[in-house]
């Protein structure tokens, strides 16, 4: 499957899976940021992990939307004027600003418990051992000990001068954050395929580095890049005062640290013999979009 071809699927099982029922303006705000267009990365890399290690990716088509609903739910709740007050994604409104501040957070709250109901509905060619590990991975790394666990820890940092051990928590925060998302899509998509303990084992470490170099390369964009680019307001990390790669290590130095992570998940594809075209074509946009 080539990337396009992916995205095309996941727009169109999106669109099926959340239809408009009562209350109406709920899950009209619910569907509202899932179907915004975008990468579709996390779901793409699910499927891709199940393709690569000989399983059928349609089997992970309801983890891997599953997973784009969840991601779609941080969109919604990090834009909230609570958090980063932010008016635009992907290039249009915010959801609260299309649906007010109430109804974005529970739709985002929605998303969180709709997006497991996907894969126990439509996962019908899983074994019940599949869905239960799929879905223990799921609360695992969306979860206090995940990317909600990663967000709090963001915002606590926000304008926080007397941080002492910044490195680590700035580690935390990207781990959680963003890589735990990574690491989800990537597992669960091994999961289904039946991957063994030590196929995980390495797979883990290659989600793990690629979603922090993913994250720095944000961090970088912030900086650099346009609204035209990015589809959303730029420049507020450093209006903000939040821990970055570049508020903590400048924009040459978290250049060169986002190079170093690439080439170690370029060295884990060589060495495992992880053969991905979309994988490497992930690792290149990165690249690319960081101007490295």
């Amino acid at each position: 499957m080539k990337m396009n071809n992916y995205i095309k699927l996941i727009d169109d099982k999106l669109d099926e899976y959340i239809q408009i029922e009562e209350p109406q303006n709920l899950f009209k705000s619910m569907k509202y940021t899932v179907t915004l267009p975008g990468k579709r990365l996390r779901p793409i890399m699910c499927m891709e992990t199940c393709s690569m290690l000989g399983g059928d990716f349609e089997d992970a088509v309801p983890t891997a939307c599953a997973i784009e609903i969840a991601h779609a739910m941080t969109l919604i709740h990090d834009d909230l004027p609570c958090m980063d007050n932010d008016d635009y994604r992907r290039g249009k409104p915010s959801n609260h600003k299309v649906f007010g501040e109430a109804i974005a957070t529970l739709a985002g709250d929605a998303l969180i418990t709709f997006a497991p109901q996907i894969i126990t509905k439509y996962s019908t060619n899983l074994s019940p051992i599949t869905i239960l590990r799929v879905i223990n991975e799921y609360f695992n790394y969306i979860g206090a000990r995940g990317v909600i666990g990663g967000q709090v820890a963001d915002i606590e940092s926000e304008g926080n001068n007397n941080i002492q051990n910044k490195k680590e928590v700035l580690d935390y925060i990207h781990t959680h954050k963003t890589s735990d998302l990574f690491q989800l899509s990537i597992r669960t998509g091994a999961i289904i395929a039946n991957a063994s303990d030590e196929q995980l084992k390495l797979l883990t470490d290659f989600a793990k580095k690629l979603g922090i170099a993913f994250q720095i390369a944000d961090d970088i964009l912030d900086e650099i890049s346009t609204f035209e680019k990015m589809g959303k307001t730029l420049g507020k990390d450093k209006q903000s005062g939040k821990l970055t790669y570049v508020s903590l290590y400048g924009l040459d130095e978290s250049k060169c640290k986002l190079s170093c992570m690439l080439k170690e998940c370029r060295d884990i594809m060589r060495t495992q013999n992880i053969k991905s075209e979309i994988f490497e074509q992930i690792i290149l946009n990165i690249e690319k979009g960081a101007e490295i």
